[in-house]
């Protein structure tokens, strides 16, 4: 057997020496990971590329959106505007079918709300006020109870759990009580206790 070292490498050219593989090695790494990393760099450009496309995508989407949000609720209402268009063109009509027909569009009206989730804050005589459903509009001395609702001015709505008007009331409020000597507030009556 002969010695392995002194067999010349069948790998190598002859020329070749074993210095020149190792850099010939050394470069074809380096390219392989040069073209690892240009493929990488194409892949996260093209990454970028798509979510900034997804975003303007969405930024459209929402604008559309926002556009004709009120698209369903005027599709409810064109029926009520043409019953009050039909109304005013009965101009020969009695008091009485024109009555009818106002109902009739309210009635359309009420249903277009309760289809979209509109609903009315109606409080009635008596019912606790809420702050948060209610404006008062005066506070009145009252035989009742103090923050209760004595009138409805005006009706309010919500959309949905939203407030989107709160009914306009005037409120009850405790009758003011004289300072007299009978009163056991008054600052006489404190000074002899």
């Amino acid at each position: 057997m002969s010695d392995p070292k002194s067999q010349p490498n069948k790998d190598l050219p002859e020329s070749a020496s074993p210095g020149a593989h190792a850099a010939r090695s050394l470069d074809e790494l380096l390219a392989e990971a040069q073209a690892k990393l240009d493929e990488q760099r194409d892949a996260w450009l093209r990454a970028l590329a798509d979510t900034e496309n997804a975003r303007k995508r969405a930024q459209a989407d929402i604008a559309q959106a926002r556009k004709y949000a009120a698209e369903r609720i005027v599709e409810e209402l064109l029926p009520v505007m043409d019953s009050l268009e039909a109304a005013l063109g009965a101009a020969g009509a009695g008091p009485d079918a024109l009555r009818a027909g106002v109902e009739l569009t309210q009635r359309q009206l009420r249903q277009a709300f309760e289809r979209a989730g509109v609903a009315e804050v109606d409080p009635g005589a008596g019912q606790r006020f809420d702050p948060h459903r209610h404006q008062a509009m005066a506070a009145v001395e009252a035989d009742q109870e103090p923050n209760t609702v004595l009138q409805v001015m005006q009706k309010g709505y919500t959309l949905h759990d939203r407030v989107v008007r709160p009914a306009l009331v005037t409120v009850a409020k405790a009758r003011a009580v004289e300072n007299g000597p009978g009163n056991p507030i008054s600052d006489s009556n404190l000074a002899s206790n």
